[in-house]
Parts: structure tokens; sequence; C-alpha cells
């Protein structure tokens, strides 16, 4: 084999071409590896597949769709967008390759939405929506961007300098403020200076450069990172697991970074509380009698670990020199959010048969939602048959898009199981 170039570049799609023609068929993206499941009943770890049943709309099929557009043999179609687009980037597929080959299937579905973007085909009109949005009101909604602070309780006084900033993000600011609200109060109560970000934060773009508009992504996030250096802090704390991964692993590869090289640090709010109540600074006080299981945000979750950006060559066997790095998803964020409801008194945490790197996503990412409102709710109603399957009264995540879309689906299932974002119950804990 002759010795290539390479580099983890999405917007070149020809970086991986290797990923998507050693594809096997194996099925390692599709199926939960046995050893951790007790039966076939939750034995599936992709959405689209499990509910279309069809090859294009599986990460083996998708990347043999993008071998095709690479080749000339095949161009942007309604059809083939659909099958591209009705995937949550949820990266369950990544991570079971990654068991077996070691391809970077997430970051080659990622580049097949660049190139359909680039070529003028993608995305969906809905996601153009979203993408004139943000243009022009620097949110996803379109609501006024003079209201994205008004979320900011008066009983709260941010400091004017601190060497944390809190970037709360399109849903706390404007659909669910109860969550900002809350975080602010954790911090508050902890007695930790920080500062809120008010008209200088933007979207932080994670529904352009997951639906492949990638230029409107890097305009977004070159005002943010701006934003952050001129504030002076070297934390961001973010309560919202989309907001995180973007901040954290999306900035650094659309600049061709690594994340250690952005500045400044991001963290999750669990990350946070969870070290300041190991270290005694914040008590758990309050009961909650609450029997809960815990959803694992695909964010904050497999897709969170830092990203390392790298270039080098791939020769014979596909070796690449120096070795490329690999993110299996094994080293998100799992055990702080768990301690956390562990040590809330009352509350007794049940696990869901997938979980942690393997969890079933909720349905809401990679633009889903907004332009597959059913598959998006199908999606959701199927990881609540886990949560019925082990008796949970209530579903706890670190999301808001997670929170939004179970809670659409109980709805539309007549049910009355409690969804929770943990930074609520954190604040009942303490306050």
């Amino acid at each position: 084999m002759k010795e290539e170039k390479i580099k983890l570049d999405l917007t070149e799609i020809e970086n991986f071409r290797h990923d998507m023609s050693r594809c096997i068929r194996c099925k390692g993206c599709k199926w939960v590896d046995h050893i951790y499941m007790p039966g076939v009943k939750f034995g599936t770890r992709c959405p689209s597949e499990k509910r279309y049943l069809f090859d294009s709309y599986a990460a083996y099929g998708r990347l043999k769709l993008g071998l095709a557009v690479m080749d000339g043999k095949l161009d942007f179609s309604d059809k083939m967008l659909d099958a591209i687009y009705q995937c949550t980037l949820g990266g369950a597929c990544d991570v079971g390759c990654k068991r077996n080959l070691d391809l970077e299937i997430l970051s080659s579905l990622e580049a097949l939405r660049i190139k359909a973007v680039a070529s003028g085909k993608g995305p969906m009109p809905e996601h153009r929506k979203i993408a004139g949005n943000i243009e022009k009101n620097h949110n996803r909604f379109g609501s006024p961007h003079q209201n994205r602070g008004k979320w900011l309780p008066v009983d709260v006084k941010p400091a004017a300098k601190a060497d944390i900033v809190y970037f709360a993000g399109c849903g706390a600011s404007y659909t669910r403020p109860e969550i900002a609200q809350a975080t602010v109060r954790i911090l508050n109560a902890a007695k930790v200076d920080f500062m809120v970000m008010g008209g200088d934060e933007w979207c932080c773009g994670y529904r352009l450069s997951s639906t492949g508009q990638i230029e409107a992504a890097r305009k977004q996030a070159e005002h943010n990172i701006e934003a952050i250096k001129k504030s002076g802090a070297s934390t961001v704390v973010v309560s919202c697991a989309e907001c995180y991964k973007t901040l954290k692993v999306d900035y650094p590869k659309i600049f061709s970074k690594s994340t250690a090289e952005m500045g400044f640090e991001v963290v999750h709010l669990v990350e946070y509380v969870d070290e300041l109540v190991k270290k005694g600074a914040l008590e758990l006080k309050n009961g909650i009698n609450l029997r809960v299981t815990y959803h694992d945000p695909c964010n904050l979750s497999r897709l969170s670990e830092p990203w390392e950006y790298w270039e080098g060559t791939r020769g014979a066997w596909g070796v690449t020199s120096p070795p490329m790095p690999r993110r299996r998803g094994t080293n998100g964020v799992y055990q702080q959010p768990r301690d956390i409801l562990s040590g809330i008194p009352g509350i007794e945490l049940v696990e869901m048969i997938r979980l942690r790197e393997n969890a079933w996503c909720c349905g809401a990412g990679g633009g889903v939602k907004e332009a597959f409102p059913d598959f998006a709710l199908w999606t959701a109603k199927e990881r609540l048959e886990e949560v019925d399957e082990v008796g949970a009264e209530a579903i706890v995540t670190c999301c808001p898009w997670c929170e939004g879309n179970f809670t659409d689906a109980i709805k539309s299932r007549g049910e009355d199981i409690k969804v929770y974002d943990i930074a609520e119950l954190i604040w009942q804990a303490i306050s």
C-alpha cells in the first residue's frame, strides 16, 4: 500500500476514505457487545438502523454512500439526504467500531454532512431556518438577543471579574431558565466567584456544526472564543451537554487544534459540583425521596473526551505514523453525576440496561429533533422502555435537549414519569 498523507480535518472528506472503505459490516455499530447485555431486548445501539431496518440508515450503509459520493457514482439526492440526516450523531456506532476496527466512523459521517452542505444540497430546510435564527439573533430559537440574560435571578449577583465564567447556552437562557438559575444559585451557595457572559454569549453553534454548516459554526466559535478570552476566565462552566461538547471538542476540531491548546478549560456543572462535594465545600443535605435512573447524554458521555488534532501518514495495513489518537468513549463524564445522585439523601439510583458509552441516545441530537420530530420522539420512547424496565419513577439527565425530548415522549405516552435536569435536584438538595 502506498503511503498517504492524511489529517483529522473534516472539511476534506478524502481524509476518511480509508475509514469508509474498510468497513466490513461486522455490525459492531449496531449491536451492544454481548458481555454488557443480559439479553437481546435492549441489545442494539443505533436508533435509525433499528427503526428503518435498511442499510442506508445505518453507519455501514452511510459509509458506502460516502464512498459513492467521493467516486462520483452518486449525487446528494433527496433520499440520500434523508438517510444522512436521520442520524443523531450520538457516536454509539463510533465507540462500537473502535472495539473492533478502530475506524473513525463519527468523523466520516460528519465529513459527509459537510460535503453535502459544500455541494449546495444539504442541510435540511429546518436546519437552514435555525442557521438563519442564529445569524440574526445569535440563538437557535430566533428570540430577541437582548433577552438572553433575563434568566439571571435577582438574588444572585455575579462577580465583575472572576476566574470562572458561566456559559448558559440557548436552552437554559430562553426555554428552561430554571436550569441556569439553579446553576448560578449552586455556585453562589458554594461561595464560588463567577461571571456570566450576558449579551457576549452567542449560541454555541452545535446545531450548525452537527448539520455540516461548518462555516456558520466557525463564525459562532470565533465570537465565543474571543468573548471568553476577553473575560479573562480560565474555566468555562456549562450546564448543557451540547454546549460542553461543542466548546470542548468541536471548537478545537473546527480550527485544527487540540482541546489542550484552547486556552481555557470547559467543565460541566456535574464535574464542578462533584469536586465541591468531595472536598466539603458543598453539602447535599436535603432529602429527596425518589427512585431515579440516570440517562447519559451522548455529548457529555462518549463524545466528551478531549479532541487531539492529528496529521501524519498512513501506510500498509492502515498503520499511522505517528500513531493516531483514538477517542473510544470510555473516558467521558460518567461517574460524577452518579456520585452526586447517590449522595442525595432519599434518592435511590437504579441503572438502565444500556449505560455509559453504550447508552441509547435520547433522539434529540444531530438536528434530528428539528427535521425529523417523529423519529426523535420514537427514539425517546425506546429509551423510556428501559426506564419502565428498571422501575424508575423519574429520569435524570444533564442536558436540556434530552430533558425536553423525554418530556415530549412521556406526554405522548400519557404517563407521569418525572424528568429532571440534575441542576434542579442539586439545588433542592442544598437549598
